[in-house]
Formats: structure tokens, sequence, C-alpha cells
């Protein structure tokens, strides 16, 4: 491997080398900028990138021979809707290009005390509530695989990047599927870890946000493959003071005693499940089955109801408290889709959302017994294969396809459960290549468990990095 494809090492195989001291952090570092500099304008992912005070990080990383962390010279992304010491958190709105963060947000802190470069900062739409990635701001990101399929959102970004080689891990964000979305477009891997899991904060707020944002948003990494979950989410869930409700467990829970129970589901909910959505499912059943996981056919209670539910309580706080930013510092696009939102997923407000929130223990305790006797679920993540650019801006029908068909995203993110998210094949369609992905739902604080789970299924399909790569090239 020569000095420039250094960036296509993950993140486990990369620390490894700059650890031992067989790749400097520089090296590292310069060959992940070298990739950003002969991708990045087509695919629009980097919107701030950061040579100069990537190649002094690294330089003093270098230079502090002995301090040497889990991330030693790993070359990462940062979403621009979380503050970065001097860097603007502008969340896709030309209103807040000049809100510049007055110090780290948590997560940044821990990876950057964990060794790891920022190389530069990763695109979202305006104010991070699409699962597309476009605003007026900084333009539309694209996809890797073709301008044929969208680069999902709110954390498109962060996905095309890290798929493209720019950086061996992308930070992003989750309160509905930002993670997800773009792992499942790009082909790429992540977890949204579940409540409380990876503390958060933005020093640059100006108030606190909804109890509902509170406990369905997490922060977290989208990577290419699994394994480099078990190396960089430690780092994450470090604990930082300035998030009162972190919750600081270890990452490694107690091993099984016997065989793992999979519960399977391919059930559409009354939408349509494409026939290549439903392979995936099989592949990726049949992976664990080989694996030694016990894998049946059962449906989980209530998925259904508490998505729908969910989302409406969601609108319902987002309607009231983003509601006057996004009249007032929206575009004309985004104003229309919230429009379309609150059509779809009519807000909760008042004296229903009170009721709403109460009956969420409901659905929580109904998931909690079932994962009790099925610690991992395996289910579809989208429904059909990832749409084109701009559907949520087609009206109803296309505020459906990109997010109200989602109910497996976003009811765990009401639960506040851990869901992984991996490609379990490449489906050639007429418009052109689409990863299909699967998601993994675990017990409450068991991302170790789900990751496990997915390393199992990647060691027998494998990942999509190299193919998309040759197709580049």
């Amino acid at each position: 491997m020569s000095d420039q494809e250094i960036w296509r090492l993950g993140a486990a195989a990369l620390a490894n080398k700059t650890r031992s001291g067989d790749i400097s952090a520089a090296e590292a570092t310069e060959s992940a900028l070298t990739r950003l500099d002969a991708v990045n304008p087509e695919l629009n992912a980097v919107v701030a990138p950061l040579h100069d005070a990537a190649r002094a990080r690294a330089a003093a990383l270098d230079a502090a021979a002995n301090e040497r962390g889990p991330l030693h010279g790993v070359p990462v992304t940062i979403k621009i809707n979380v503050d970065q010491k001097g860097q603007a958190t502008s969340n896709g709105v030309p209103a807040f290009k000049d809100v510049i963060a007055p110090d780290d947000a948590p997560i940044v802190r821990n990876l950057e005390n964990a060794g790891a470069v920022i190389i530069g900062r990763t695109n979202t739409p305006e104010f991070s509530f699409r699962a597309d990635t476009d605003n007026p701001l900084h333009g539309r990101t694209n996809n890797p695989w073709g301008l044929h399929t969208s680069p999902g959102g709110s954390s498109g970004g962060a996905g095309s990047a890290v798929m493209a080689g720019i950086g061996a891990l992308a930070h992003g964000n989750d309160i509905g599927g930002s993670l997800r979305f773009p792992a499942a477009a790009n082909g790429a891997v992540t977890i949204k870890s579940g409540l409380g899991r990876v503390p958060a904060w933005n020093p640059s707020q100006k108030a606190e946000r909804g109890l509902l944002a509170q406990s369905m948003s997490v922060q977290g990494l989208i990577t290419r493959a699994a394994r480099d979950l078990h190396l960089a989410m430690p780092v994450l869930i470090q604990p930082d003071p300035r998030d009162p409700f972190h919750v600081p467990l270890p990452w490694h829970g107690p091993r099984a005693s016997g065989p793992i129970r999979v519960a399977v589901t391919k059930s559409g909910h009354g939408f349509g499940v494409h026939p290549r959505v439903e392979a995936a499912i099989d592949h990726a059943a049949a992976a664990l089955r080989d694996a030694g996981y016990v894998v049946e056919d059962v449906e989980p209670p209530l998925l259904y109801e508490t998505a729908r539910e969910g989302y409406r309580a969601l609108m319902g706080e987002v309607k009231t408290l983003m509601g006057p930013d996004i009249r007032a510092h929206g575009s004309d696009t985004i104003r229309s889709i919230f429009d379309t939102y609150f059509v779809e997923f009519p807000p909760l407000v008042g004296d229903e959302l009170l009721h709403a929130l109460a009956r969420r223990s409901h659905f929580a305790r109904a998931w909690s017994v079932f994962l009790d006797h099925y610690p991992l679920v395996l289910t579809p993540f989208m429904l059909q294969p990832f749409f084109a650019p701009g559907r949520d801006t087609e009206g109803r029908d296309g505020v459906v396809d990109a997010l109200g068909t989602a109910i497996y995203s976003y009811s765990m993110n009401y639960l506040g459960l851990p869901a992984g998210c991996l490609p379990a094949l490449l489906a050639d369609l007429p418009q052109g290549p689409c990863p299909i992905n699967v998601q993994l739902i675990g017990q409450r604080w068991r991302e170790d468990m789900v990751v496990d789970a997915m390393i199992a299924v990647e060691d027998r399909l494998g990942g999509l990095s190299e193919t998309l790569w040759d197709r580049m090239s």
C-alpha cells in the first residue's frame, strides 16, 4: 500500500499501525486529505475542510510519541451541527453561518482526547431535519454511488465522506434516523446508541432542547466496517459533566450464557416491501444462523403504533419550539417540507402530547419484555431501495417515501433503544447500484451485543467499500 492509499484502511487497522509507529499521524492525515481533495469536489460531503489545522494536529501527535490514544492519528470528520471550537455551527442555515462555537462539544473532546485528527466538517440539511442532504448555505451533497440516489440525511455529508474514503470515521447524530439513513444510502455501517449512552451538549446553544429532542437524539459514528465501532464507540461514551443525564456504563456488558435468540421480521405494516429488501433480510438472517445465533420469525410488539405516535409527539415539540426559527430563517423548501411533515404526522400538542409522553412507557415496557426473550431483532431499515435526491420535496407522496415509511427507524429513537444498520447486499437496479441495509435492534445499553451481531453478518456477507472504490476509479 502506497502512502497515498493509507486512506483505504479502516479505523481499527489504521490505529494499529499509527499506535505501533508503522505509520505516522502525519502520513495518515496527509493521505486522508489527498483523498478529500480528489473526490470531495464531486461529492460536496465536506463543506469546511481543515487542512492546516489537521496537519498541525498530526504533527503535534507525532511529537508526543509516548502519548498514543486508541484513535492516535485516525482522521475523522465532524458534522456541522455540532460544536467544534472556533468553527461555525451553522446547521445548514445561512442565518447561523456566523455562530462560532466557543468550545468543543463532548463528542469532539472525546475524539480528540483519544488522538483523532479532525480533517473537516460535513454537510447537513437545513436544521438537520431531512432524510436528504441539501441546504442553501453549502448546497447539495452527492452519493458516491451516483447521482441517481440520495446520500441520506441528516448526516448525509458524513455517510458520503466516509464511504468515499474521506476519513476512517465520520461523526453524525440521529433523532429519527440521521445516522442510519446515510448508512443505508451509502452502504456504510453505524449504530444509533441508546438513550444517555454518549454525552451530548452544544456550548453555543442559547436554550435547552425540548424533552423529546433530548431523549430521542444521540451522537454517533458512521464507519465502513462494524469492527471499527468496537474501537471507537468506547471513546465516545466517556463521561462529560456537561451532560447530566449521561449513563456511565462500560461498553461491553455480560456475555450471554447460551446462544442468543434473534427475532426476524419483514413486515411492511401496510407499506410495500421491495423484494431486494426481503432478500437482504434473508441474507442477514442466514449469516446470523451460520454464526450460531438462534433466528426465529417473530413479530415484535407495537412497532407501527410506537413509530407513529412517537413521531407525532416529536412533531408537536418541533412545531412549538423550532417552528418560529424555521419560519424566520428557513428557506421556502424547508418550510414547505415541514408543512408536509405536519400533514403526514399531525403534531400532538397540549394535553394530547402529555398523554402521549405518558404512553411512551407502555411501548417501552412491551419492548423490554420482548427483548428479554429475544435480545436482538433483525428488521428492514428502509422498506424500499433508497430514494432519489429531493424526493421529500415532492409533496406528501415524496415525504411518505422518504420518511413516512421509515417506521423501523424513528420508533427506536422514541424507545431509546440501540439500533445498528449495515449493508446486506448491493442491488443493481435500473436507475443504478443501490446498497440495501438491514437493521439490528438490541436490549437497552447493549450496543456491544448489536455490534457483535453486525460483525457476524459482515464476516459472512462482506462490506461494500472496495466495490464502491472500484466503481469510482
